[in-house]
């Protein structure tokens, strides 16, 4: 976390337009409104338009698979700093299929020993696109020897939506949600 508190301040449902209260509603529906949408629901415009592409990466037609997508998130999110974001996504990992340890090697990347060489191209590919925003050619090649053309595409597409998304996340302050613990090797405030 870089602010200990919001920038932006999430939306109650007291204060919500029409447009805000529509972008919200399957939120509503399903008891899930996450502090990342109230905030982002201030610009009801943006989020729905966000919401359809963070639909994709996070849905079935993105063709990574689920564990090494979130291998992907949240190796871009702890680059990123994004407490929130890993926060949000250790939970979301731990059901695709990431255990604890790995997680934990997540924050040390590739040089964590016991990575799979398909993982590690991922870890990889990663710190290129959040160091340099260009994966090199080893490790795009890396990559190639693991997965097919659309998956690293679909690779680059998932880090740079959870770049954006560890973006605004920093800069909007978005707080933890409820039940969400901040790892300490990602609190950042001042």
């Amino acid at each position: 976390m870089r602010l200990g508190k919001a920038r932006i301040e999430p939306l109650s449902d007291a204060e919500a337009t029409d447009a805000q209260k529509q972008v919200l509603a399957p939120f509503v529906e399903r008891n899930f409104v996450l502090n990342i949408f109230r905030t982002m629901a201030r610009h009801p415009g943006a989020l729905d338009r966000f919401l359809k592409w963070g639909n994709y990466i996070l849905g079935k037609y993105n063709t990574l698979p689920e564990r090494e997508r979130e291998l992907a998130i949240l190796r871009t999110g702890f680059n990123c700093g994004s407490g929130y974001e890993w926060a949000q996504h250790v939970v979301i990992g731990k059901r695709a299929g990431l255990t604890g340890e790995e997680i934990a090697r997540i924050k040390t990347g590739s040089a964590s020993p016991g990575w799979s060489s398909a993982d590690a191209a991922i870890l990889d590919a990663c710190d290129d696109l959040t160091r340099d925003h260009f994966i090199t050619d080893a490790h795009w090649a890396a990559l190639g020897h693991h997965f097919r053309t659309e998956q690293c595409m679909d690779l680059v597409y998932t880090v740079g939506q959870y770049t954006q998304v560890s973006m605004l996340l920093n800069s909007f302050g978005v707080q933890l949600d409820k039940g969400l613990v901040l790892d300490p090797d990602l609190d950042r405030r001042a």
